[in-house]
């Protein structure tokens, strides 16, 4: 198993990578999270570690959740409560207060990689929904007459939700808690965005989707037979 770590400060980050090692994790580093973020795709890990002091744990969060839904960690300087809360809500699995104990980081790392071991994909049935057809064996959707598409996870994730509940409107809140997998106000911005993605890789014009359509003021929905 993988780790990103994020730190950018090399002393604290020689302490972290040694955590991260004894957790039984091969570690890449980074410096900065926008840089680290932007080589995702080529380069993803199954827990993230991120311990930089440029902005807030809040906006910390709501970055890496744009790209990912794995496992977040996040080490603060801030002690104010609000702010703590904040990031967990933004997605955030942990989040610590410097001073922390490398001891105690290294049991909590442990015990969220085995909470978030959940269904693997490959277990999933594949799904059809009128001239999509989603294959979890692959992260590929294929629509009728086009090649395959290769989804990311978050992608993915997203279109079997939509597929599973064909027709059905889902608020951006459900979204939320079944995609990225925490439970809060509904971040419309996370959602939009990952939408966007999406459309480009099902629809024939991302600017007028057929499939996937936007129900003002409620979520989305998705049409197997669109008009």
């Amino acid at each position: 198993m993988y780790a990103l770590l994020v730190c950018d400060d090399a002393d604290e980050a020689a302490l972290l990578q040694l955590v991260l090692q004894r957790v039984g994790l091969t570690v890449t580093s980074a410096d900065k999270l926008e840089r680290a973020l932007r080589s995702w795709v080529q380069r993803p890990a199954d827990v993230i570690l991120v311990a930089v002091r440029q902005g807030t744990p809040e906006e910390q969060a709501r970055q890496v959740r744009q790209e990912t839904e794995v496992p977040l960690a996040l080490i603060a300087t801030t002690p104010d409560e609000d702010a703590l809360c904040r990031a967990l809500d933004a997605g955030a699995d942990l989040v610590l207060t410097r001073p922390y104990s490398a001891r105690l980081l290294a049991v909590q790392l442990r015990a969220l990689l085995r909470r978030s071991r959940g269904t693997p994909l490959l277990s999933l049935p594949s799904l059809s929904a009128g001239r999509l057809s989603l294959d979890p064996n692959t992260l590929n959707v294929h629509v009728e007459g086009h090649p395959p598409r290769r989804l990311t996870h978050l992608e993915f994730r997203l279109l079997y939700l939509l597929m599973m509940h064909q027709g059905q409107t889902l608020p951006t809140e459900v979204i939320v808690e079944r995609v990225w997998g925490y439970t809060g106000e509904g971040n419309m911005d996370l959602v939009r965005g990952l939408i966007s993605r999406l459309r480009a890789k099902v629809e024939e014009d991302a600017k007028n989707p057929r499939y996937i359509l936007t129900i003002p003021g409620v979520g989305y929905r998705l049409v197997a037979q669109p008009s």
